[in-house]
């Protein structure tokens, strides 16, 4: 009974000291004591623009002409709207998209922004995610904005498609390193990335 207790309290305390760390590692490396108030509403701004943009066109392609022809859609435009919406922001903001589990090699994330992606997946599995984290880097600050998959349209390319045997087809053909399926309703599928100089 003792030891029963003892191991209970053991686990208790290994969790509370987990879930402390974790949080004093966030603190510390993803929210700046004070982010100026202009990194924020640029990184609102552009996240909402690029989402706003690859979504309706997105829409439209998968509306129009169906799930292969929105499929070639990401694998040939999702990309160059990202640098189109980045050739329209001032100068030193820049916009990216990346995931732990990238279907296009651009969205590959560096170390650092790996991290983040992490940190990200220990909140959303606590529900303590937020609708953006920050961090500095030097003389920039790079605005996290969490991709959440929140529409069961998402998972026709990113949950099991080995059901849709011409989307595999595609897919294995365009992306043979292709880490991008087997998500469900609520997975983290990535992040958007503003980076701004200041």
């Amino acid at each position: 009974m003792m030891i029963q207790k003892s191991m209970k309290w053991k686990s208790k305390m290994i969790k509370l000291t987990t879930t402390a760390l974790a949080t004093l590692l966030l603190s510390a490396t993803l929210f700046a004591n004070e982010v100026p108030q202009n990194v924020i509403d640029t990184g609102n701004k552009v996240s909402k623009e690029l989402l706003k943009k690859l979504g309706s066109s997105l829409k439209h392609e998968l509306k129009t002409n169906g799930l292969i022809a929105a499929a070639n859609f990401c694998t040939e435009k999702a990309y160059t709207l990202t640098q189109d919406v980045n050739l329209h922001q001032v100068q030193g903001v820049s916009v990216k998209r990346i995931s732990s589990k990238e279907r296009n090699p651009n969205n590959t994330p560096s170390p650092s922004e790996l991290k983040v992606l992490v940190s990200m997946q220990k909140l959303l599995d606590e529900k303590k995610l937020p609708a953006y984290l920050v961090e500095k880097e030097g003389d920039s600050y790079k605005y996290y904005k969490p991709l959440v998959i929140k529409k069961e349209v998402c998972l026709k390319c990113h949950g099991n498609i080995s059901k849709n045997k011409e989307l595999s087809e595609y897919m294995s053909k365009t992306y043979p390193q292709d880490k991008a399926t087997g998500y469900k309703m609520n997975d983290l599928r990535g992040a958007i990335v503003v980076e701004i100089k200041q």
